[in-house]
């Protein structure tokens, strides 16, 4: 009578474990994440996110994870702890907060406007 109840028990921690490690590796887009999805990634603080978005504004999209190395502060080692948790396409499996996307936003709208000042500058000195 008491096998079935272990087997039951068994059965749980499984699921349990594996409902745990499902969400503990969950990728992160590169091209799309958010300065707080990369916060969330290990041994990535608020420096080395920011560097990775100016990166990413500075050189367009990244064309596969392994660029990220070329971020400063982001070699070889910490890379290989964080390239399983990395992806440059699809959608991030990690859910991003409201307060982050509206920071996001803001950010992406004010570089926007210093790029088209930049430009409309560099138009009107060439005429």
């Amino acid at each position: 009578m008491h096998q079935p109840l272990k087997l039951y028990r068994r059965y749980l921690w499984a699921l349990a474990f594996a409902l745990c490690s499902s969400s503990a590796f969950a990728a992160i887009n590169l091209n799309t994440a958010t300065k707080d999805d990369l916060i969330a990634l290990p041994g990535i603080g608020p420096a080395k996110a920011q560097a990775i978005l100016d990166y990413r504004a500075a050189h367009g999209p990244f064309k596969s994870i392994e660029e990220v190395k070329d971020v400063k502060g982001i070699g070889a080692k910490r890379f290989e702890k964080l390239k399983g948790e990395l992806k440059v396409s699809g959608a991030s499996s990690r859910p991003a907060t409201a307060s982050s996307d509206k920071v996001g936003t803001s950010a992406r709208a004010a570089k926007g406007e210093v790029t088209v000042a930049k430009r409309d500058a560099a138009a009107g000195e060439k005429h």
